[in-house]
C-alpha cells in the first residue's frame, strides 16, 4: 500500500469533525462508496445520512471510499495500490458489503472503475440513490441488488435481514432478502424483446415480487436529514446542510423529484431547529435544503433565529412566484451576492407546457426584489429543447434576457453599478417517472445550433452571460437514465476502452433508440416494475395536457387523490 496514499488519508481525516470510527470485530462491515472525489462525495447529503444511520448500528461499521482525485489516481497506478476505506484503509475486498450511493448516471462508470480498483469481480454490489429510485437497469448486469426507495425507510431492515440470513449461499441470501419491501434483484427477473426493440415482458422468478414498491418515509420528521460531517475539502466548506422538505407538489412535467418523492413533506421548523443546534458550532452558515426553500411555508420561521445566533442563511434555489420580502432580505443579511431562480422557459406559454406556473410578471417582480436589496447578480436556469418548443420559444429567452436587464439597469443607475446575469441554458432530458418520458430527447445538432443562436444575439449585451452543457453530454445522460439492460454492454465496453465515445462504437448498441425515439402510450418500459406509487395512466394525461398547454394545479396531500400516490 502506498504510504503517500495512507498518510493523506489519515490527514483528511484529522480534519473532519463528526467522522464516526469503530474497532473492528464481530460485525458487519459495509464499504459505502461515492463513484466520485471526497470534495463532491462529500457535498452530497444523502451520502452522510446513509453513513450515519449505519453508523448507528451497535452491529455495523461503515466506512467511506471514494474515487480518487487526478493526483491519488497516479499515485494508484504508479504503486499498484487497491483502493482503500478512509477510516481503517481497509481493502475494499476485506468488507462484507459493497455499497454504492449513486445520484448520477454519468457516475456509472466511476462506480465500475472503483471495483477494478478494488480487484472486485463486476458482479458484487448493493446500490442505491437517485439514479435506483428512476431506472437501475442500465446497471443491471454489475449490481447484485438495488434498494429502491428513501435510505432511512429501508436501511436498517436490509442490514437486519443480511445479519439474520448471512449463513446462507449467495443466491439463496440473494432470494430472501427479496422479501423486503423495495430490494430488486435483477438476476431474479428475465426481459424479453419484440422484434422492434422494444420490451415484450419483464418476468419475475420464482418468488420474487412482480412490483418492487419503492419504500419512502411516512413521518419525515423521526429522521431528520444533515450534515453529519463536517470537512474544508467540500464545496460546502463552512455550512451546515438541513434538510427542511422532501418533495415537490407543483408537478413541473420535467422534474423527477417532483414525482418520486411524492407525496411532499413538510418537517417541522422547530425540530429543524433543534437538530441542527449541536452543529452549528461547526459551521457559519446553514444551508437550506429542498426542492424550493420559498416554497417551504415556514421559511422565515427558520431564518430569523439563525440570523439572531448570528449565522448565515443559504438557499439553492427559489421560486419566482413564492419568494418573499423578509426571505430576501435574510439572505441580503447573509451576504447573498446573486439570487437564482429558474423560469426554464421564455415564453408564458411553454411555462404553460411545462407546468412551470409563473408569469413574465412573477420573474420580473423577484428580480426587483433582490436588486432592491443590493443583491445584484442573478442566476437564471433555462431549458431547451421542450416539447412543442417553437423559434419564438428561443426568442423569448433573448427578450427576456434583456428587459431583465433592462430593469436591473434601471434600479442600479443610483448605484452607479451592476451586477452580471447569467443564464445557464441545459438540454431537456426526458426523465422516466414524468410526463416527458414518452417524448424524444432533441437531436444534439438542432440543440446546438439554438445555443448558438442564444449566445450570438446576447454577446453584444454587456454583462449578461451564457453557460451551457455540451448536448452531446446530455445526449449520453439521457441514453443512460432511459436505457435497458443492454445499454450495460456500452458501460462495460466504455471501461474497457476509457471512453464513452469508444464504448458506444465497441457495444454496438444502436444508442438513437433510447434517446431519439418517441415512446408508445402502451410500451413497456425498462423501469414500469417499479411501484412508486404513481399511476403511469395519470403521467400520460398531463403529458396530454402538456401538448395542449394546459396547466394543471399543485397537488395538495393528503386530500389530493389525482396520481395514485395519496
Amino acid at each position: 500500500m502506498s504510504r503517500k496514499l495512507k498518510e493523506k488519508a489519515v490527514h483528511r481525516l484529522s480534519s473532519e469533525k463528526g467522522t464516526i470510527i469503530k474497532r473492528w470485530g464481530r460485525k458487519v462491515t459495509v464499504a459505502l462508496i461515492y463513484p466520485n472525489t471526497y470534495y463532491v462525495g462529500m457535498s452530497n447529503l444523502g451520502y452522510q445520512q446513509v453513513y450515519y444511520l449505519l453508523n448507528q448500528r451497535e452491529d455495523t461499521i461503515c466506512e467511506r471510499v471514494f474515487l480518487p482525485d487526478r493526483e491519488d489516481m497516479d499515485e494508484y497506478q504508479r504503486t499498484g495500490t487497491p483502493i482503500f476505506s478512509l477510516e481503517s484503509q481497509r481493502l475494499l475486498r476485506e468488507f462484507d458489503i459493497i455499497a454504492f450511493s449513486i445520484p448520477f448516471e454519468n457516475d456509472y462508470l466511476n462506480a465500475l472503475k472503483i471495483l477494478q480498483m478494488g480487484n472486485i469481480p463486476l458482479l458484487a454490489s448493493i446500490s442505491g440513490g437517485v439514479t435506483s429510485f428512476l431506472n437501475p437497469e442500465p446497471m443491471a448486469d454489475f449490481v447484485d441488488l438495488f434498494l429502491i426507495g428513501e435510505g432511512e425507510e429501508v436501511v436498517n431492515e436490509f442490514i437486519d435481514s443480511f445479519i439474520k440470513n448471512n449463513d446462507a449461499e449467495k443466491v439463496e441470501l440473494l432470494s430472501k432478502l427479496t422479501k423486503i419491501e423495495g430490494v430488486y434483484v435483477p438476476s431474479l427477473y428475465s426481459v424479453r424483446y419484440k422484434t422492434d426493440g422494444t420490451i415484450e415482458s419483464f418476468v419475475q422468478k420464482g418468488k420474487a415480487s412482480r412490483k418492487v414498491k419503492r419504500r419512502w418515509i411516512r413521518d419525515i420528521d423521526s429522521a431528520h436529514t444533515l450534515s453529519r460531517i463536517f470537512t474544508p475539502e467540500t464545496e460546502f466548506s463552512g455550512m451546515h446542510l438541513v434538510e427542511i422538505s422532501r418533495g415537490c407538489g407543483r408537478g413541473c412535467r420535467f422534474c423527477t423529484a417532483g414525482f418520486i418523492y411524492l407525496p411532499p413533506r413538510i418537517r417541522n421548523p422547530k425540530s429543524i431547529l433543534d437538530k441542527i443546534e449541536p452543529g452549528l458550532k461547526n459551521a457559519e452558515k446553514v444551508g437550506l435544503v429542498s426542492a424550493a426553500a420559498s416554497d417551504y411555508p415556514f421559511i422565515n420561521s427558520l431564518c430569523a433565529p439563525l440570523i439572531a445566533k448570528g449565522k448565515k442563511v443559504s438557499v439553492s434555489s427559489l421560486r419566482m412566484d413564492s419568494t418573499t420580502d423578509e426571505l430576501v432580505d435574510a439572505l441580503k443579511e447573509s451576504g447573498h451576492k446573486t439570487m437564482t431562480f429558474a423560469p426554464e422557459a421564455g415564453t408564458e406559454r411553454l411555462r404553460n407546457v411545462i407546468n412551470k406556473g409563473i408569469s413574465e410578471d412573477d420573474i420580473l417582480k423577484s428580480v426587483e426584489m433582490a436588486i432592491s436589496r443590493g443583491i445584484l447578480n442573478a442566476k437564471l436556469y433555462f431549458l431547451i429543447g421542450l416539447p412543442t418548443e417553437t423559434d419564438e420559444d428561443i426568442e423569448g429567452i433573448v427578450k427576456l434576457a434583456k428587459r431583465i436587464k433592462k430593469e436591473v439597469l434601471a434600479l442600479t443607475k443610483e448605484a452607479g453599478r451592476i451586477g452580471t446575469i447569467t443564464l445557464s441554458i441545459n438540454p431537456l432530458i426526458p426523465k422516466p417517472w414524468t410526463p416527458f418520458q414518452w417524448s424524444p430527447m432533441e437531436d444534439v445538432k438542432s440543440l446546438s445550433n439554438k445555443l448558438k443562436y442564444i449566445k450570438e444575439s446576447l454577446k453584444k449585451e454587456g454583462n449578461i452571460e451564457v453557460i451551457h452543457e455540451n448536448p452531446k453530454d446530455s445526449y449520453l445522460q439521457a441514453l443512460l437514465s432511459r436505457g435497458d439492460r443492454r445499454v450495460g454492454g456500452i458501460i462495460r465496453a466504455a471501461l474497457e476502452t476509457g471512453s464513452w465515445n469508444r464504448g458506444i462504437k465497441e457495444s454496438q448498441v444502436e444508442t438513437d433508440f433510447y434517446v431519439y425515439r418517441m415512446r408508445g402510450r402502451d410500451e413497456i418500459f425498462p423501469w414500469d416494475f417499479i411501484d412508486h406509487g404513481i399511476e403511469k395512466g395519470y403521467l400520460w394525461k398531463e403529458y396530454e395536457r402538456a401538448l395542449k398547454g394546459q396547466f394543471t394545479p399543485p397537488c395538495n396531500p393528503p386530500k389530493c387523490h389525482r396520481c395514485g400516490v395519496c
